[in-house]
Parts: structure tokens; C-alpha cells; sequence
């Protein structure tokens, strides 16, 4: 019995849960509904007239200030609100004529060059040395000097002085192979040269510092004086100094540190037709009883041999005048 009256009262309790859960799902949005504010009515103000002089004893709000052409309120901005942001800037700098200054409109994409060579003379000392000859070095110090008719193209001249080395290689060959390498040694050489700059213009290096440059083509046409040394049969032949007629081509590079001043490698390939030492030793004796190998019209061959004197040189170019002044505009 009284097991079921715990049973009713358990269904009841169940029972009215129900009957609250659906209560909150039928009427939320009443529940959580607000009154609605009541709707103020306000009146519009006509618009005033620009042209209208506002009346005597009127007043006006200076913090709100109107256009004249359209009645509007300007967006806001000028000089107090900048000097509100940055009060040092406006001290410094008067921003009334900073803005009524004129501008150039003009704006050109192209800089102007670095180091302009029209009409400018170039001194460039140097120092070379050969680099396709095993058997003896030909070190070099050297001048050249230019004029640059225009920014691209120049004229000039150029010279050497040699110091010759020759190679233990050579000394090594000629004792092991009982076989002698017929070499030259130069003593100077001039050339008038032509120039052309196909290539300039710059990059960074260092982190932030820009560096100028100019790639030039250099060729010409010139002399060199040179003799043989007496490998084959030192203890008779001894040789002169003789002239030839050279021609150069090389390729060269400038860097520029300033305007006026840049440092310079190149290049260069000296062509010239060269007399070699005679690789045989004639026997016997002439008609008055000389030795052959004593006769000097027998000591060089009779073959001339084309000589490619490829020489690498580095130094530095002064330009002068220093400075200039531009013709056009910026």
C-alpha cells in the first residue's frame, strides 16, 4: 500500500516538470521582449542660405565651422589637430609655408649618370702580367690616358714598360729534355687605342653603399720591342732590341668610388708578329774560316710567329675636370 502511494507521488512530481519545460518553450519570446521607447518627433531646421548674412545678436558656434560653397561641416583635420599629434614637428617646421610652396610636377623615371666621361680626360696608371706565357713572366707597369669624345665613346693613349722573368720550368725542360723553348723578352710597348662604354650603371654593397660601374671595349693599334733570349746556343748568340708593329683588343671594368675618382681591371691582348730563336745549330765554317754558329743572320727562324701576349692590368682612373654642371634639368 504504501509503495503505491510513492508511485503517485513520483508520476505528480514528473508530471508538473513537464508541464514547466513546455510553459518555457512556447513563450520565450515574451519573456524576453522589451518595451518599445517611445518615438520623439524632431523638427527638421531649413538648411541656412550661404548668401544670407546671419542676424544681428546671432550666435555661432566657433568649434563648427561651415563651408560658404555648400553649407557643409568640413570632415575635421588642418595644422592643430597635426600639432596636437606631433608638437615637435609643428616647432620646427612652419607648415602654412610648407604647403603654399610651389612643386615641380615634373618627375623623371630615369636618374641621370653617376660619372659623366664627355669631354673629360682619364689618367689611369697600372700594373700587368701576362697570363698565357709558362716559359718566362712579363711583368709591367703602365699608362694610359683618354678623352672621351662623348658619354660612350673615346680616344687615347697607352704604354708599358716590361720586366721579364724567365721560368724555372723552361731552365728544368731545356736540361732534362736536352730540348731549348725559344722565348722572347719585351722591353715596352705604345698604342693609340679607341674605347667604347656599352655597359654602366650600379649595385649595392657593404650593406648600404651604392657602387657606380662601366664596362668598356678597348682596341688599337700600336709597337712593342722585344728579342729573343738565347736558349738553343747561349755561349754565341746574343740578339737585339727590334720594333714591331702590334694590335691590342681587351675588355675592361670601372668601379667608381666618387665621381671623379674609380678603380680599373682589364683585359688585354697584344698581337704582334715575333722573331724566335733558330732551333738548329748550323756545323762547320764559312769561306773565310768562321764558325756557322757565329754567323747572326743564321741565329733567328725563318718562319715569323704570331704572338699573343695576353696581359691582365689593374689600376686606377683620375678624371678630370673633377666636376661638372649638367646641361638639362634634373
Amino acid at each position: 500500500m504504501n509503495q503505491a502511494r510513492v508511485g503517485l507521488l513520483v508520476a505528480a512530481a514528473l508530471v508538473g516538470a513537464g508541464l514547466n519545460v513546455v510553459a518555457g518553450l512556447v513563450a520565450p519570446a515574451e519573456a524576453m521582449a522589451q518595451p518599445k521607447k517611445a518615438e520623439t518627433k524632431t523638427e527638421e531646421k531649413p538648411a541656412a542660405d550661404p548668401t544670407e548674412e546671419p542676424a544681428p545678436g546671432a550666435e555661432t558656434d566657433p568649434a563648427v565651422a561651415t563651408d560658404p560653397g555648400t553649407g557643409e561641416e568640413p570632415a575635421g583635420g588642418g595644422l592643430e589637430e597635426l600639432c596636437a599629434i606631433d608638437p615637435d614637428a609643428c616647432k620646427s617646421v612652419d607648415l602654412k609655408k610648407a604647403a603654399a610652396r610651389d612643386l615641380n610636377p615634373e618627375i623623371y623615371a630615369v636618374q641621370q649618370i653617376y660619372a659623366l666621361r664627355q669631354l673629360r680626360f682619364e689618367l689611369a696608371p697600372y700594373a700587368g702580367l701576362t697570363m698565357n706565357d709558362q716559359f718566362v713572366a712579363h711583368p709591367s707597369i703602365g699608362l694610359a690616358t683618354n678623352f672621351y669624345i662623348t658619354n660612350v665613346i673615346g680616344v687615347g693613349l697607352n704604354g708599358n714598360y716590361y720586366f721579364n722573368n724567365p721560368s724555372t720550368f723552361n731552365l728544368q725542360t731545356s736540361r732534362a729534355g736536352r730540348i731549348g723553348q725559344s722565348i722572347t723578352e719585351y722591353q715596352w710597348n705604345a698604342n693609340a687605342n679607341f674605347l667604347y662604354v656599352p655597359v654602366y650603371g650600379k649595385f649595392a654593397g657593404f650593406s648600404d653603399f651604392i657602387f657606380h660601374y662601366d664596362i668598356y671595349v678597348v682596341g688599337g693599334v700600336g709597337a712593342i720591342s722585344t728579342r729573343p733570349i738565347a736558349v738553343v746556343d747561349p755561349d754565341n748568340r746574343t740578339f737585339d732590341w727590334s720594333p714591331k708593329v702590334s694590335f691590342n683588343l681587351g675588355l675592361g671594368l670601372r668601379i667608381f668610388f666618387n665621381r671623379w675618382f674609380a678603380i680599373n681591371a682589364e683585359l688585354r691582348n697584344y698581337i704582334f708578329p715575333d722573331e724566335l730563336e733558330n732551333q738548329q745549330i748550323p756545323a762547320g765554317v764559312d769561306a773565310e774560316g768562321k764558325p756557322l754558329a757565329q754567323d747572326p743572320s743564321l741565329w733567328l727562324a725563318d718562319e715569323v710567329s704570331w704572338t699573343n701576349n695576353v696581359q691582365a692590368q689593374l689600376g686606377f682612373s683620375i678624371f678630370l675636370p673633377p666636376t661638372w654642371e649638367y646641361r638639362l634639368p634634373k
